[in-house]
């Protein structure tokens, strides 16, 4: 699995474990994701996969690295996905 096909997979695990945001968007704690049994058979590198993610701009959270216990309360922010009458918007201007 090459980082683009993981961070699809991440996007998928994060609407899988997250709640959905007024704004579209989700959110998950970072304990939730490195505690979960199906992430942790996913992701080798689950740290590696979500900034990987953050320097695509697909998420965000605070801080760079995170680590087990230390960082469990962080929450991860997936950005809402466009629509296609925004991205037509975008497009058009």
């Amino acid at each position: 699995m090459n980082v683009e096909e993981e961070v699809e997979r991440l996007k998928e695990e994060i609407k899988r474990l997250g709640k959905l945001q007024d704004d579209g968007s989700y959110k998950v704690t970072f304990g939730v994701l490195f505690n979960d049994d199906r992430c942790a058979n996913i992701f080798e590198a689950l740290v590696g996969t979500l900034r990987a993610a953050k320097k695509r701009k697909v998420l965000t959270y605070d801080g760079e690295l995170l680590l087990q216990g230390v960082h469990d309360n962080v929450e991860i922010l997936l950005k809402p996905t466009p629509t296609a009458t925004s991205a037509e918007a975008v497009t058009k201007s």
